[in-house]
């Protein structure tokens, strides 16, 4: 069924600036009216004969959460996840639309690789799955992927994962052709040779423990380089994972100066400080690292004066057995879409860093802005992609229940509040909390 009647709730739309108790009325997938009172409600779904009810008191109603960037590891690493698997985590993580990550085997640089990405996502019938393609051919950062044929078969931008494309001459190749074709360029922005055998921030915790470090340089020269080559080029350049001071100092100038560059966080690294790294355990080992207090500050900051536009869990799924190893064999990333809302509450929304409207606009119109996705709004005639939101609830994370296959996870066992309560897919509930 597709036609809706969502009653009572605060509908929070930041795109068009709406925050308010409200029904929504869904006919046949789209939105067709936002009302204040219940006869006004009544009126607009009048000759309406089939229609569900749902009773939203004491919860939020939002725009879908849209992630840039999900590793959905298929084809190549099914152990890890699948599309299936994949999406319906991002459905219980309340994110209706995700960007598919590149990160597969075969690499996803082709035309066919898209659309075999796209054709699963199909088969699966959860969120909406938008294909990233490939900057360079296997990630070798050597020579560009088939951009044209990669556009033609549905990407909404480019990125070569975590595989930094160290070569400056074909980064700025790669930003002029996506120029033509207004598809933004999502880098990891990292010093290979700076990083190389890290496992943690370098600093004062990763030389106490003995522990090989990333200096936050690292990410710094890389994104000074970005934001040059964008100025150069025009193209448009947008910063996966940022976690250091001076690298949200540097995009914060190159955006009043009108530069297009764009940047994303993780939650985790607005909760957690590399003091968790004495723990020696394989679960917060992430690439860019958990970094120190003063460089969390700058990215909250970031965040409050719209410096970073995006939110993504940075969901990076892994067989546990495989982080079931010594901290220098595991490899870097968790799990994050399941727990992506509750950990932003907890690092912002509980402290008063941000407001629900503040936090709900990284999750939606943001990301929709760096895709460009006709998504992220509760606009009268959109399709109807909503989440509603248990702002309240404690719940405790068990990963065990995750619908990911990766179980990887940091915040296992932590009590947090605010949860996602459904999410709705044009019109259509895809997941509900039991």
């Amino acid at each position: 069924m597709t036609n809706l009647l969502i009653t009572g709730g605060r509908v929070i739309d930041p795109a068009s600036g709406r925050d308010g108790v409200a029904d929504v009325l869904v006919l046949d997938g789209r939105i067709t009216a936002i009302e204040t009172s219940s006869a006004a409600s009544a009126e607009a779904r009048q000759g309406v004969s089939e229609i569900r009810q749902i009773d939203a008191t004491g919860l939020i109603v939002s725009p879908g959460f849209i992630d840039p960037h999900v590793s959905l590891r298929e084809p190549g690493y099914e152990e890890d996840e699948s599309t299936a698997s994949g999406t319906a985590a991002a459905l219980a993580g309340g994110f209706t639309a995700i960007a598919a990550q590149t990160d597969t085997s075969p690499v996803l640089d082709n035309r066919s690789a898209a659309e075999f990405v796209r054709l699963q996502a199909d088969r699966a019938r959860n969120c909406r799955v938008y294909p990233l393609g490939a900057i360079t051919k296997q990630h070798k950062g050597e020579e560009l992927a088939e951009i044209g044929q990669l556009v033609q078969a549905g990407a909404v931008g480019f990125s070569d994962a975590r595989h930094p494309v160290a070569n400056s001459e074909v980064m700025r190749r790669a930003l002029e052709y996506t120029r033509m074709f207004h598809r933004p360029v999502l880098h990891f922005a990292m010093v290979p040779e700076l990083a190389e055998g890290g496992v943690m921030h370098e600093g004062f915790q990763s030389t106490r423990l003995g522990l090989r470090g990333i200096p936050a340089a690292a990410q710094d020269i890389m994104t000074g380089r970005d934001i040059a080559l964008a100025e150069l080029t025009g193209g448009r350049v947008h910063i996966m994972c940022v976690t250091t001071r001076d690298s949200v100092s540097r995009i914060r100038h190159a955006r009043a100066i009108g530069t297009s560059v764009s940047c994303d966080v993780a939650p985790h690294h607005l909760l957690l400080t590399d003091e968790v790294m004495e723990r020696f355990d394989t679960m917060y080992k992430f690439n860019p690292p958990l970094r120190t207090r003063d460089h969390l500050e700058a990215l909250i900051s970031g965040l409050k004066d719209g410096t970073i536009t995006a939110i993504s869990a940075d969901h990076q799924p892994r067989a546990i057995e495989k982080k079931q190893v010594e901290l220098d064999a595991a490899p870097f990333g968790s799990s994050g879409l399941e727990t992506a809302l509750g950990v932003c509450v907890r690092a912002l929304i509980d402290p008063g860093y941000l407001t629900w409207p503040e936090l709900i606009a990284r999750l939606t119109v943001g990301p929709a802005s760096v895709l460009g996705l006709p998504h992220g709004t509760l606009a009268i005639g959109q399709l109807a992609d909503i989440t509603l939101i248990d702002p309240a609830v404690r719940w405790t994370v068990d990963a065990t229940r995750f619908k990911s296959a990766g179980r990887n996870t940091p915040f296992h066992g932590m009590t947090l509040t605010g949860q996602v309560a459904a999410t709705i897919v044009a019109g259509e509930v895809r997941w509900q909390r039991e």
